[in-house]
């Protein structure tokens, strides 16, 4: 299984769903089910965007997990 952490990053940074979607441009409802883990394939355009603005890697963003 895959787990996203965005929901922790942005808990840690104080951050909101909000202040990602103005700062990227992608839309408020993809980021809502990346966020809550609903997402079942990610557009690497959307990835590089997340990870560019939180200034991470991907792997601090996704884990494999059993």
């Amino acid at each position: 299984m895959i787990k996203c952490h965005l929901s922790r990053i942005l808990g840690e940074r104080r951050l909101k769903v909000a202040d990602l979607v103005r700062a990227t441009g992608i839309n408020r409802k993809t980021l809502d089910r990346i966020y809550s883990e609903e997402v079942t394939r990610i557009e690497f355009d959307t990835l590089e965007a997340i990870c560019k603005y939180l200034e991470i890697g991907i792997a601090e963003l996704y884990e494999i997990v059993e």
